[in-house]
């Protein structure tokens, strides 16, 4: 690996980082998890180059990010409630 393609490596994965941030401030659970749905499929289809391939990878692990933290605010949402309704 030239020093080149480290450097274009790092400013990848920043700029990953700064989609998964923008995405979890703009975007709600269905809407994320639908483009995850296509992300994995075109992935799973095949026929895009390496370099697609590893931004599609990418958006699908900001987007999983992003249902995830949905999925776990809901879950804190619940728990709160049951022990309201218990205590």
């Amino acid at each position: 690996m030239v020093l080149s393609d480290l450097v274009r490596r790092v400013e990848r994965m920043a700029k990953t980082d700064e989609a998964a941030a923008a995405t979890g401030a703009e975007v709600g659970y269905e809407q994320a998890r639908d483009e995850l749905i296509e992300v994995v499929r075109r992935l799973e289809a095949g026929g895009t180059s390496l370099e697609e391939s590893l931004a599609l990878w990418e958006r699908g692990e900001a987007l999983a990010k992003v249902c995830r933290g949905w999925l776990e605010g809901a879950r804190a949402r619940l728990n709160a409630a049951l022990e309201a309704e218990e205590g």
